[in-house]
Parts: C-alpha cells; structure tokens; sequence
C-alpha cells in the first residue's frame, strides 16, 4: 500500500497524472480547511463564552498563533516562534502582572484560542492566495466571539496582511496603523512574491485597510522603499532622526474617524541588543523601553495586534529574544484589554 508521507500531496501534483483527479486533491483540501477552521470557531466560541460568563469586559486580547515563516526573504524560522513565545509567557520566572497592573490569569485580559495548522494545511498543496484567506477567516471566528480581540503570534510578517484586512472587513472600514519595524515592507513584489514579508503593506494600503500608516523604527529602507510610502501616503520615521520625533512618537493619538489602531511590531524594531534572535539583525534600533513608551502612552482603542519575525533558530541559548516577545505580548494584550 502506498503511504503519501508528508509532501506527499505535492509530489502527486507534480506528476499531474491523470490517476489522480483534481476534484479528489480539491476535496481533500476543503476537507482539512474546515477541519482547521473548525477548531478555531470552537475554541474562540468556548473562550469567548468564558469570557462574557465573567462580565465585565468590554474588549479582550486572544492569542491565534500563525506559524508561517514560508514567506521570509532570508530565513524561515519564525514559523517556529508562536510555541516559543507562549512558553515563554508562563515559564515562570516572572509574575503574570503586566507592568500597568492588569493580571494575565485573568480570561478577561487574555485567552488563547490556538494556532492556524499552516504546515498542515500547505502540505495538502493549498497554495497562498487560498492560506491567506484561512488566516482572514480565522480572524475572523475570534473577532465574531465579542468581546474578543485578536492578538496574533508570528511567523514572518507577511500575515499582517491577512489579519488587517480581516479587522478592517469584520469592522467595516479601515483602521490606523502603528508599525514598529527596521524595514518598512512596503515592496510591491519581493522577488516576485506578492505575499513576500516584505510586501504586506503594500497589500494592506493597496486594499484600502489602513487610512494612516505609520512606520516607526525604520533604519532599512532603500529607494523603492520610500518611493512606495509617497505613493500611499505613509508616515516613516525612521532612526536617524528617532531623537527628533521621541516626543511626538511617545504620545501618539490614532483611530479617531476610522475602526480603531492595530499595532503590528515586528521583533527586528528593537536593537539586537535586546533581540538577538531576528532573521534580519539591523544595527541602530529602538530600546525595549523606547517600544514600551510608545505602547503605553498611545491614545486609541487598540482593536487588534500582532508580533511578528521573532526567530527561534537565532535566539540566545536562554532564551532571551523569546521572553522579549513574550512581554511585548503581555503588554500589548493589556493595552487591548479594558
């Protein structure tokens, strides 16, 4: 008997025979697609009664891992992070209070409804544009179970794109963008890819998701970089001038006449003295402190997040990338929950 291991459905496309109907590989794949959306509805129909059960919560932070990392330029590591960052939420050596005082045993500031089967869902031959729109969904689900927010674990940062567009969908309109990162992902088509890391916002501006886009961190960025952020009106500041913008980016007020602020912080912000493990280390970067000024001071109702680019692969021995990822959750889940 044949077994089809893993990949098995790939190699069977590639030998296009006609043994092998299109209709039953189309089949299989919807079958799994549900199954994966499945678990996700249940999940964030079981926290979200939970969390409504308890009272009292108006908007609540809910981790959905997205475990991608087939989209990176360089390396693939971070489709291995979500597991990671988890692990390091609750390893112990630390409280479960985030630095404003709001307590992560709490349901109500946070909940977890699982991750987005990406490998498992890519092995059965679905390609991205039909991936991208299972992460849109899943969004989604998490999104319908009020008062549930998401706040999502990359992965590389190509699925900013499909998780904006969701909260922009669910919500009906556009939202503000604050974007912590040392590069502003803004090609059109990395190497071709329209889905590439480094193209999710021209996919998110092009979609109209965002009304204002603001890039902070930004320290590398080439001619069609900057060209791209004229084109939709992008506000990029980046590095070299950090100390002249410290007072404006450290007291920033967004969402007012749109659906609220999503925050996507991609790891590579911060210096790599305090994120060694990023796939792309860029010199010259945001403090920790610097990031967490901007996260707390912000005024706006924080709708959705994500954090994104942290590598595994790369980190330090202990760990120590892990953890900084870790608290960027923990506080951005309590600037999301209220």
């Amino acid at each position: 008997m044949l077994i089809i291991r893993r990949r098995g459905i790939h190699y069977l496309q590639k030998l296009n025979s006609p043994n092998v109907p299109t209709d039953l590989i189309h089949k299989g794949q919807n079958r799994v697609i549900d199954a994966s959306l499945t678990l996700i509805r249940e999940r964030a129909k079981l926290k979200g009664q939970l969390v409504r059960a308890l009272g009292g919560a108006v908007a609540s932070s809910s981790l959905l891992g997205v475990p991608l990392g087939h989209n990176s330029s360089f390396l693939q590591g971070p489709a291995f992070a979500p597991p990671r960052i988890r692990e390091a939420i609750w390893c112990g050596s630390t409280n479960s209070t985030t630095e404003e005082g709001k307590e992560l045993k709490d349901p109500r500031v946070l909940t977890d409804v699982g991750d987005v089967p990406v490998q498992e869902i890519r092995d059965c031959g679905v390609d991205d544009d039909r991936l991208m729109n299972v992460i849109s969904e899943s969004v989604k689900l998490v999104m319908e179970e009020a008062p549930l927010r998401p706040l999502v674990l990359g992965g590389d940062h190509s699925i900013s794109y499909p998780v904006v567009r969701a909260v922009s969908e669910k919500l009906g309109g556009p939202v503000d963008v604050l974007h912590l990162d040392a590069h502003p992902d803004i090609y059109h088509a990395f190497e071709g890819n329209k889905y590439s890391h480094a193209s999710s916002f021209a996919r998110i501006m092009e979609g109209g998701y965002a009304r204002r886009l603001l890039q902070v961190g930004i320290r590398s960025i080439n001619h069609e970089g900057r060209e791209q952020g004229k084109k939709f009106g992008v506000e990029q500041y980046e590095m070299r001038t950090f100390s002249r913008d410290r007072d404006f980016l450290e007291n920033l007020k967004l969402g007012e006449g749109v659906k609220g602020v999503y925050i996507s912080i991609d790891v590579d912000c911060l210096d790599p003295a305090f994120a060694p493990g990023v796939s792309h280390i860029e010199p010259g970067g945001l403090s920790f402190r610097d990031v967490l000024n901007m996260l707390h001071n912000l005024q706006g109702d924080v709708v959705a997040a994500d954090v994104v680019e942290f590598n595994p692969q790369r980190d330090t021995v202990d760990g120590m990338t892990a953890m900084v990822a870790a608290k960027l959750v923990r506080e951005l889940s309590a600037k999301i929950s209220k």
